[in-house]
């Protein structure tokens, strides 16, 4: 009976040691569970927040080269000691930063302007002069891209233009790093004007280099030009000091008994040949497409059916 009692006894010790057992496993294999539930959930997550910073990263390495092309085509050191500035090409602010260089060629262009440390516009360079292109750019019915010119301090004078460095013509911008206050017969009739010309007629230049010099460190008004650049093969200086030609040359003695250019330019009325929609009025378009050279000034038969919208006594400059 006693036996009978210690077998009975063990069996239930053994039973009771098995259940432990399970329960233990049990358990062990709920938490290994959890634990593997939370590190996959961890790695998700983890792998979720690097492929987000992956596809910022690559975002930005794709948007950063972009947003420098789109400022300038240039940097710091390809222009030592200037800092490159974007200004907008219809800015009509009159002031200049100091020590900056500034693209001032409208759309492609690559026209660069450099300023001292007074803020005055000195110095002008192109590898090539791009003509303006009315059929394909946005040109006003003036010829110009702009409907006005920064107001440099200077040019309120009556006496002075709002004289492009490089003009619309030649695919220049109307802001204050190309503008400098110019005598206006120079601008309009002289020695600027007919450089321009030149380059017009030529198809346009290459090496284009222009030199602005001032008589003191305060004043926005040019004393003197020199423009350097290529034409045809052949390298041109032109130099002139910013001053009225024509009381230049009457002081010299060269205008007395010189034909009129304006008698001799007035030699026809007719423009059915020129004005093709027959509307009385003749824009730089029709003008140039009867093989006329822009600018058309105030003493051009063509002047008066031409609509000068600045009143400078020029028509596509």
């Amino acid at each position: 009976m006693k036996t009978r009692m210690n077998y009975l006894v063990l069996l239930l010790t053994i039973i009771f040691m098995v259940g432990c057992t399970n329960v233990e496993d049990a358990a062990t294999t709920d938490k290994e569970t959890v634990s593997k539930v939370i590190a996959a959930e961890s790695s998700d997550t983890k792998t979720e927040r690097q492929e987000a910073e992956a596809k910022v990263e690559d975002k930005q390495e794709r948007e950063e080269p972009q947003a420098k092309e789109a400022s300038t085509g240039a940097d710091d050191e390809e222009f030592p000691g200037y800092d490159i500035m974007e200004v907008d090409g219809g800015d009509l602010s009159g002031y200049r930063q100091p020590h900056v260089a500034v693209d001032i060629g409208y759309g492609d262009r690559e026209y660069w302007a450099f300023t001292n440390e007074y803020g005055q516009l000195v110095r002008v360079i192109a590898d090539e002069i791009i003509l303006q292109d009315d059929s394909s750019e946005p040109v006003l019915s003036s010829g110009r891209y702009y409907s006005d010119e920064a107001k440099v301090p200077g040019v309120e004078s009556d006496v002075l233009d709002e004289g492009h460095i490089i003009a619309d013509s030649l695919g220049g911008v109307s802001n204050a790093y190309n503008i400098t206050p110019q005598d206006s017969t120079l601008n309009r009739h002289g020695d600027q004007a007919y450089m321009e010309k030149n380059i017009r007629d030529a198809g346009g230049a290459t090496n284009f280099e222009a030199i602005i010099t001032y008589p003191d460190t305060e004043t926005q008004i040019p004393s003197s030009y020199q423009y350097t650049y290529t034409l045809r093969g052949n390298e041109i200086v032109d130099t002139f000091e910013n001053v009225n030609p024509d009381e230049v040359n009457e002081s010299l003695g060269l205008t007395g008994n010189m034909p009129s250019e304006s008698a001799s330019s007035n030699t026809s009325d007719d423009i059915s040949s020129v004005d093709t929609n027959g509307n009385g009025q003749v824009t730089i378009k029709e003008a140039k497409a009867a093989g006329f050279s822009m600018p058309i000034t105030s003493d051009h038969w063509l002047y008066p059916y031409m609509d000068d919208r600045d009143n400078d006594g020029m028509v596509g400059e």
